[in-house]
């Protein structure tokens, strides 16, 4: 597809990716509603894809671990004596009891809670009550865990149901190096919000796949709410946009930031937040007064010149665009993230066990927490304390916010997985800006036709 660039450039030395010839697709309806066909996305794309789950720094000791949910699959991942993680699915081999219910804990031994059957952090069996009344001999050095193929990769375990699957960083492709750059293995979480969404997660993946929606969905309805919602300054329109997508499937929107355009009054002078992040910075901006968008260079100059001072060592790696812009990937098959210089906004959306018109959706924030602060640190979300720790939050889509932004998206979301369920929707009539949605649904057919990447 064409890529657009604007006046000013995208970064030079930003690799281009692979052009992508698209066959296009029509969204039936059927799709995100069809028991059936969410049958055959589990067999033929969760069960075969790598999958983003725990996070390495909350199991920092061994018999750490955590547990974490796809569809109807647990999975269990934990720290070993060694300091490598295992993971494995979380069910006793004796009668399918799940072995921990929990979000996280540490273990010496995982003690199924039905029959006491304790089993070893490295998936080994180690007790059994009555050992000498099992007619195939005592299991103990005959059965383990069922494992799961893991990795690890900008501080996160990924895991692969298919044991023959390629390698996380084949899979990722160009992402690997875009992502090793920023140290987010070091960066820490301060949001994390998790929602039980009346929709199938094709729905919010669809969202994040395109930019179309930003101007209708988010738009202002007040000064307030707009500084409120673009933190930085974004151009949005996608004309100005940069639109790749890799051969392994995943994609990419750059789009500018950084500059003064909807943080900017009528009379030119620069307003919140925007003019915070410039302080912050060392700028004046009464110095940007009637030429906002210079601010965009000026932000990627100051923060090149005193990140590295103020702990930010990373920035020495990044190019000039990486120091304003938002970059925002989308992951086969349900990963979305926008990487900013200051924060990783992960969204993630997982299916429902048994609802294809429901599923788990993450709204979560990591950002760094550089040595070097005393006071809590501005970024694009906003100010967040150093030392700040966060309560995974649960709850039924409604009952508590996911933070205006998403809040947004969410208000949209149930109406439209209604009409999917209308006999009046023919399929979809796609723009070119929407075309990593197209995308999307390719693959997902090409994985259910058993053509794996």
């Amino acid at each position: 597809m064409k890529q657009n660039k604007s006046a000013q450039d995208f970064p030079r030395d930003l690799p281009d990716w692979p052009q992508q010839n698209l066959r296009g697709h029509r969204l039936e309806g059927y799709r995100y509603t069809s028991r059936e066909f969410a049958e055959q996305e589990w067999e033929n794309i969760w069960t075969k894809v790598w999958l983003l789950l725990g996070r390495e720094d909350e199991m920092p000791n061994p018999g750490d671990w955590q547990q974490e949910e796809v569809g109807r699959e647990s999975i269990l991942m934990v720290r070993q004596a060694g300091g490598s993680i295992k993971a494995f699915y979380n069910v006793c081999q004796h009668r399918g009891q799940r072995l921990v219910s929990e979000e996280k804990g540490h273990v010496r031994r995982f003690v199924c809670p039905y029959h006491s059957w304790a089993w070893n952090t490295d998936g080994t069996l180690d007790f059994v009550q009555d050992p000498n009344d099992f007619p195939e001999g005592n299991p103990c050095g005959k059965l383990l865990l069922e494992e799961v193929r893991c990795e690890a990769f900008a501080g996160f375990i990924w895991i692969n149901m298919d044991s023959d699957c390629v390698s996380l960083q084949e899979y990722l492709g160009p992402v690997w190096d875009d992502w090793a750059v920023y140290g987010i293995e070091k960066w820490k979480r301060y949001v994390a919000k998790t929602t039980i969404a009346p929709v199938n997660w094709k729905v919010v993946m669809d969202n994040f796949n395109e930019s179309y929606h930003v101007n209708t969905v988010h738009r202002p309805t007040g000064a307030d709410v707009e500084k409120l919602r673009i933190h930085s300054g974004v151009d949005t329109s996608y004309t100005t946009t940069r639109f790749d997508m890799a051969d392994e499937g995943h994609a990419r929107m750059i789009m500018l930031g950084g500059y003064g355009g909807p943080a900017i009054d009528k009379t030119g002078v620069i307003g919140e937040p925007l003019a915070g992040i410039l302080r912050e910075w060392e700028l004046d901006p009464a110095d940007f007064a009637g030429r906002g968008e210079d601010t965009r260079e000026a932000l990627q100059k100051a923060r090149r010149q005193h990140g590295p001072n103020r702990g930010y060592d990373y920035f020495n790696h990044l190019n000039d665009s990486q120091l304003t812009d938002a970059y925002h990937y989308t992951l086969f098959p349900n990963f979305a993230v926008s990487l900013w210089v200051d924060g990783f906004h992960f969204l993630r959306a997982r299916p429902h066990p048994t609802d294809p018109e429901r599923c788990i959706f993450d709204n979560w924030w990591y950002a760094p927490a550089p040595a070097a602060a005393t006071e809590p640190v501005r970024t694009t979300a906003g100010l967040v304390e150093r030392d700040a720790t966060v309560e995974h939050e649960v709850f039924e889509a409604g009952t508590q916010s996911m933070g205006l932004t998403i809040d947004q998206d969410m208000a949209i979301f149930p109406a439209q997985q209604m009409g999917m369920r209308s006999q009046g929707y023919r399929g979809s009539y796609l723009s070119g800006q929407e075309s990593r949605v197209s995308r999307l649904h390719e693959l997902i057919d090409d994985y259910i036709a058993g053509e794996k990447f």
